[in-house]
């Protein structure tokens, strides 16, 4: 889609924060959307179980973000 850096990743980082694989989807990339989607939700939703699901879920949350903003297609 877009090259690192430029507006398509800003605004897939953004749909990342608020909803985890959402930027994936955004540049067409629906296995990594899918995956962490699923692993954030399921480790949000067992917070009350132990604390730890939850971190798990934040730090999977953040590498979703980061993984959208510095996506490079290779594509050529």
């Amino acid at each position: 889609m877009a090259e690192q850096g430029s507006g398509g990743n800003v605004i897939a980082a953004l749909c990342s924060v608020f909803i985890p694989g959402l930027g994936q989807l955004v540049q067409g990339r629906l296995l990594p959307a899918i995956l962490f989607f699923v692993v954030c939700m399921a480790g949000y939703a067992m917070w009350w179980l132990i604390f730890i699901p939850a971190v798990i879920a934040g730090l999977v949350h953040l590498w979703s973000i980061l993984d959208a903003a510095t996506f490079k297609n290779r594509a050529y």
